[in-house]
C-alpha cells in the first residue's frame, strides 16, 4: 500500500448545472475543489471568470442555531440515552432532504425563542429581587419615599455603618439640633437603616453631626408610595416572571425528545456547507463555470460516469513533480496498516510522491506497544474494548483508527505477556497462594521474565532499535534509487553498512587479522569520501568530522532510545506485583481483589497512554528521521461527512 495516486482536475460546465453537478460530485466523494487563487493570478484567466457566489453564511448561521438549540436541549431538557448507542441508518437522499433541514431549523428556532424568553424572564426576576432587598431597609418607614418634609419638618432616609452605636450617634444629632428625632428602622452585619425627622430651622447642625457618624442618603430615585407596598408589588412581579420562565422552561422540556431531528439536521447542514463553501471556491463566467481541483486516481472511472451525465468538459492529467509539494494526500492502507494512520496525521502527513510510512511503521508500532506493555491481562481488556466499541458504536476516521490500533496492539500486548508470564502482574499465583499456601503454583509459565531476565530484555530492545534503524537507511537507499540518486545512497548508507558489517564481524571474533579490520578500514574510507564528495578545500576535514561525530554518536543515541522498551515492561511489572503483593498481605481473597483491582486499573490507565507516547517518539524521532518526508497536504474531498448517522450503502 501507498500514497494514492491524484490527478489533476480542470472542468467547464454550464452554471445551470452547478447545483446537481456539486450534488454528484459529493456523492462520488472523490474531488477537492482547489482554491482558484493561481487561476486569477493569470490576466487571461481573470479577464474572463470571477469567484461564484454561495449561501454559505445563510448555512452558517442555521448550524449555529442547531448547535445552539441542542446545547440548550442539553442542558435544560436531557434525555436519558445509552452511551454506547449505535447510529442511525439514513439513505443519502433522506439526508440530503432540504425540507427535513428547514423543518429542523424551524424547531431550532422555536427552542432558542424559548430559551431566550426564559432567559429574559430570569434577568428579569433578578432585577426585581435585587430593587426588592435595596427597600427592605426601609420596610419599617411608614412615610412614602418620595417624602421629603413639610413646610417646617424634612425628612431624611440613610444609612450608618453597622459598627456605630446608634444611641450614642442619636444622642450626639439630639444635642446637636433642637428639634429633631433619630428613629432606627433595621439593622444588618453591614449597617443601620434611619430615619430622620428635623425642624428645618436646625437642619444644617443635625445634618453635620450626622455625616460625623458616616450618614449616607438613601438611593431611592423615582420610587413612590411605602417601602411595604413597593416590597409587595416586587414579589409579585417577580413571581409572576418566575412563572413565565417556568412555562418558557416546560415548554423546552417539552421539545426535549425531538433532540435527535436536531442532531441529525446538523449532519444536514454539514453538507449544506461543504457544497457552498466548493461554491466559493468555483469560477463563473456568465453561463460557464470552471472547476480546478484534485482527484483520487482510484476513482477516476467513478468520476468519468458521474460526469458523462452532465453537458461538460473535463481533463485529467498527472501532477509535475515540482507540484508534489501543494498535491494533496490520501493514503489507504489494509486493515493491518490503516491504524497507523493516526500515528502518522498526529505527525504529519508525507509529502506526495514519497514515501507512505504506515506499512513500515505498523509491526515495529505494535510489536513495541506490545513488549512495554506486556500482559496477558491488559491485552484482553484492549482487544475487548476495541471489538466492543468497534462493533457497537462504529466509530469514524480517527476514532476508528485509534480503537483499530488500540485491539492490534492489544493482541501484541497479550502475546507477550503470555512470552512473560504476566496476567495483571503476578495476580494468578498470589490468590493462588491466598487460597492455598501450600500451591506449588508460583509463577506462571514464561520464556523469559523482566525482573529475572532485565538485561536479556535490554540486548533484545537495543537489537530491535538497530533493526528499525537499518530498516530506515534501506528506505532511504531504496528511495534515492528510485529517484535517480543511487550513488548518494552509496555514500551516504553504504558507509554505515559495511561499518556495522566490521563491528558485527569483530564482535563475531571472525578474521582478527584479514578480517573485520579490513571491512572497518573500507567502511572508514566511503565514509571519508562520501562525507567529504560535495565540500572544498579544508571544508571536506570538517565535513569529515561533522559525518563521523554525528554518524556515530547519533546512532548510538538512537539505539539507545530504545532501551525504553525494557525500562517500561520492568516498571509496568513491578507497579502490578507490588500491589498485588499488598493486597495479598491481607491475607483475604475480597481485600485482594479489591486492592489488586485499583493499582491494576491505575496501572492499566498509565501505561495505556504512556506506552503510545514512548512508541510514537521512537517512530518519530529515531525511525522517520532517516528517511522521511513530512509536510503533506490532507485530502479533502467533496464528500458526504456526517456525525450522527451512517449512510445506507447502495445497492
Amino acid at each position: 500500500m501507498s500514497i494514492v495516486k491524484m490527478k489533476r482536475l480542470h472542468l467547464i460546465a454550464l452554471r445551470k448545472d452547478r447545483e446537481a453537478l456539486l450534488a454528484e460530485l459529493m456523492h462520488v466523494g472523490c474531488v477537492e475543489v482547489s482554491e482558484p487563487t493561481q487561476t486569477l493570478s493569470d490576466p487571461s484567466y481573470a479577464a474572463l471568470l470571477q469567484r461564484d457566489t454561495s449561501l454559505l453564511p445563510q448555512a452558517r448561521e442555521q448550524q449555529a442555531a442547531l448547535k445552539q438549540a441542542i446545547d440548550t436541549l442539553n442542558r435544560l431538557a436531557p434525555q436519558k440515552g445509552g452511551l454506547f448507542t449505535p447510529r442511525e441508518l439514513m439513505a443519502e437522499e433522506a439526508l440530503l432532504s432540504p425540507q427535513a433541514l428547514e423543518d429542523a431549523v424551524a424547531l431550532a428556532g422555536v427552542i432558542n425563542d424559548q430559551a431566550k424568553a426564559a432567559a429574559a424572564c430570569s434577568a428579569r426576576a433578578t432585577r426585581l429581587e435585587a430593587e426588592r432587598l435595596s427597600l427592605t431597609p426601609w420596610e419599617d418607614c411608614q412615610l412614602p419615599l418620595e417624602e421629603q418634609g413639610t413646610k417646617t419638618v424634612s425628612v431624611f432616609l440613610g444609612t450608618v455603618p453597622s459598627a456605630v452605636d446608634f444611641t450614642a450617634m442619636a444622642g450626639a444629632v439630639e444635642e446637636a439640633a433642637d428639634a429633631v428625632q433619630v428613629t432606627l428602622l433595621r439593622t444588618d452585619g453591614q449597617q443601620h437603616a434611619v430615619e430622620v425627622l428635623v425642624h428645618k430651622s436646625c437642619e444644617a447642625q443635625a445634618l453635620e453631626a450626622l455625616r460625623s457618624y458616616g450618614f449616607a442618603f438613601a438611593q431611592m430615585k423615582g420610587v413612590t408610595g411605602t417601602a411595604a407596598d413597593n416590597i409587595r408589588r416586587l414579589e409579585a412581579e417577580k413571581q409572576a416572571a418566575e412563572k413565565e420562565r417556568e412555562e418558557h422552561l416546560a415548554a423546552i422540556r417539552d421539545l426535549g425528545g425531538r433532540k435527535r431531528e436536531l442532531q441529525v439536521a446538523t449532519d444536514r447542514v454539514q453538507q449544506v456547507i461543504a457544497k457552498e463553501s466548493a461554491k466559493e471556491r468555483l469560477l463563473t463566467g456568465g453561463a460557464i463555470l470552471y472547476l480546478d481541483g484534485w482527484c483520487s486516481a482510484p476513482e477516476v472511472k467513478a468520476l468519468e460516469e458521474a460526469l458523462g451525465r452532465y453537458d461538460c468538459a473535463w481533463d485529467l492529467s498527472d501532477p509535475d513533480p515540482e507540484e508534489y509539494p501543494r498535491v494533496p494526500v490520501q493514503l489507504r492502507n489494509g486493515p493491518l496498516t490503516r491504524p497507523l494512520n493516526m500515528v502518522t496525521n498526529m505527525y504529519a502527513l508525507p509529502v506526495y510522491g514519497t514515501v507512505d510510512p504506515n506499512p513500515l511503521m505498523a509491526p515495529f508500532f505494535i510489536l513495541f506497544y506490545g513488549i512495554m506493555m506486556a500482559d496477558m491481562g491488559y491485552g484482553l481488556l484492549m482487544i475487548l474494548g476495541s471489538v466492543f466499541v468497534l462493533k457497537k458504536m462504529r466509530p469514524k476516521e480517527g476514532m476508528h483508527d485509534f480503537f483499530a490500533l488500540l485491539g492490534l496492539c492489544g493482541v501484541s500486548t497479550f502475546v507477550i505477556g503470555a512470552l512473560t508470564g504476566g496476567f495483571f502482574g503476578d495476580f494468578i499465583p498470589q490468590i493462588a497462594k491466598i487460597i492455598n499456601p501450600d500451591t506449588s503454583l508460583t509463577a506462571l509459565p514464561a520464556l523469559f521474565t523482566p525482573l529475572e531476565d532485565t538485561m536479556a530484555i535490554l540486548v533484545g530492545s537495543l537489537v530491535l532499535g538497530f533493526i528499525q534503524i537499518i530498516t530506515g537507511q534501506i528506505v532511504s537507499f531504496v528511495k534515492k534509487c528510485q529517484g535517480g540518486h543511487a550513488w548518494d545512497g552509496v555514500w551516504d548508507e553504504g558507509p554505515w553498512w559495511v561499518i556495522y558489517l566490521g563491528v558485527g564481524l569483530m564482535v563475531l571474533g571472525v578474521g582478527n587479522v584479514a578480517g573485520y579490520p579490513v571491512v572497518l578500514l573500507l567502511g572508514l574510507l566511503m565514509l571519508v569520501y562520501g562525507s567529504t564528495r560535495n565540500a572544498r578545500g579544508i571544508g571536506k576535514i570538517g565535513a569529515f568530522v561533522g559525518a563521523v561525530y554525528n554518524g556515530a554518536t547519533g546512532i548510538f543515541g538512537d539505539v539507545l532510545s530504545y532501551a525504553r522498551l525494557m525500562a517500561l515492561m520492568l516498571s509496568g511489572s513491578i507497579i502490578a506485583s507490588v500491589f498485588n503483593t499488598l493486597g495479598g498481605i491481607t491475607g483475604n481473597v475480597v481485600t485482594f481483589v479489591l486492592i489488586s483491582f485499583v493499582g491494576n486499573a491505575l496501572n492499566f490507565a498509565l501505561n495505556l497512554l504512556g506506552c503510545y507516547v514512548h512508541d510514537l517518539r521512537l517512530q518519530c524521532l529515531e525511525f522517520f528521521k532517516t528517511f522521511y518526508q513530512d509536510g503533506g497536504k490532507p485530502f479533502r474531498p467533496l464528500a458526504i461527512r456526517t456525525k450522527y448517522v451512517d449512510i445506507k450503502e447502495e445497492n
